[in-house]
């Protein structure tokens, strides 16, 4: 399952179990960012035993984008399905800064950040 265009790629791997998203997230609204969150719940929605979302090469994240990741982690602890890895990089501030938010959001999610 992917979603592409000239801004970013989001990318479901299900025998690894991981989404891949890469590029910059600057759509604007809730509205713009449903078929990323729809991607996301599905890949919860297989129920493996280790989700991992990799956001190592995300440039930018909005707000908007935050929030549907905010949208995601809640709808993980609601349903207890997988234990979540979100890889981030020290290469870009906003991951170090914003990602350990989730981290509050679902206790027992594991953030790896390079």
């Amino acid at each position: 399952m992917e979603i592409a265009n000239e801004e970013y790629v989001v990318r479901y791997d299900p025998d690894s179990a991981t989404v891949t998203c890469q590029g910059s997230f600057r759509l604007r609204g809730m509205e713009e960012y449903a078929p990323i969150l729809h991607l996301l719940l599905a890949a919860a929605d297989a129920k493996p035993l280790t989700l991992v979302v990799d956001l190592r090469r995300l440039r930018f994240l909005n707000s908007s984008g935050i929030n549907t990741l905010s949208k995601f982690v809640l709808r993980v602890r609601q349903h207890r399905v997988s234990q979540v890895v979100i890889k981030g990089s020290s290469e870009f501030p906003w991951q170090q800064k914003s990602l350990k938010n989730f981290e509050r959001l679902l206790p027992g999610l594991r953030l790896e950040i390079d």
